[in-house]
């Protein structure tokens, strides 16, 4: 099984123990049809915290006023590791792209935003993610949502088509970074701008002591050192280029609050 297929599976697997109302993705037990539930899977938010929510993942690190309203399926859905919307200073009338969108907590939260002039695009490989997050949009009575199938490798718009990209805990699962970080410069407009919350790593571990904190898929081993990060946004072309740590998630690794520039 590849890195892709492996994380597929696992999120595949999260969406299912939410649709099947057997658990929440972060923690749910096994789905109806004996698929195993996230925590079991291990994606982000799994084995490893003591619960849904804690261990530095999921629903809580949004403010309960933000997430009222929301279809009760995006918020057990949340597996990210922060909240992008605090860098990503979305304003009226503006086109986001949520890399890994998941269920879509994201998406809708961007759409609230930007407003019916704006636009909200969410990207997923994962087609149970993908459909769990068009259910939550029509729940939400969002319209000026839409959500995409392809890869943060290779984004399926044209070029200078979104104003703003944000993700959360997500360009840490790519085998391919420097292909993600190209394909958000091109996709992004002239003045446009990155909010990012992601598993980032303290410039003192190797790769191999990454992977001894967890694995790819779990959202460790593949996260970038926060240097990497730095110097990986650069040689796309980006500025303003910023790493923040946020909270800690294991010994030497990091919630991150990352934001960059595109130049116009």
């Amino acid at each position: 099984m590849t890195l892709r297929d492996e994380v597929r599976t696992r999120y595949a697997a999260a969406a299912l123990a939410v649709t099947s109302g057997s658990g929440t993705a972060c923690c749910g037990a096994d789905s109806a049809d004996g698929a195993p539930g996230a925590g079991e899977a291990g994606c982000c938010g799994g084995p490893a915290d003591t619960g849904c929510g804690s261990g530095g993942f999921g629903a809580d690190l949004y403010p309960a006023g933000e997430r009222t309203g929301l279809p009760a399926a995006a918020v057990q859905a949340s597996l990210g590791c922060g909240n992008p919307l605090l860098v990503a200073e979305l304003r009226d009338g503006e086109t986001v792209l949520d890399l890994g969108s998941g269920g879509g907590i994201d998406v809708l939260l961007s759409a609230r935003r930007v407003g019916p002039t704006g636009r909200a695009y969410g990207l997923n490989m994962t087609d149970e993610m993908l459909d769990l997050a068009w259910r939550n949009a029509a729940e939400a009575g969002a319209t000026n949502v839409e959500f995409l199938r392809g890869h943060i490798e290779d984004i399926p718009l044209p070029d200078a088509a979104v104003d703003v990209i944000i993700s959360n805990c997500v360009i840490n699962l790519s085998g391919d970074k420097p292909a993600v970080f190209a394909e958000m410069y091109r996709v992004l407009r002239p003045g446009g701008r990155i909010g990012v919350s992601d598993v980032v790593a303290e410039d003192t571990l190797t790769p191999g002591q990454r992977a001894e904190r967890g694995d790819w898929a779990g959202c460790v081993a593949g996260a970038l050192s926060r240097a990497e990060y730095l110097s990986g946004l650069t040689a796309a072309g980006f500025t303003d280029v910023a790493v923040t740590f946020t909270h800690p998630l294991a010994d030497g690794m990091h919630s991150a609050l990352v934001r960059a520039a595109k130049v116009g």
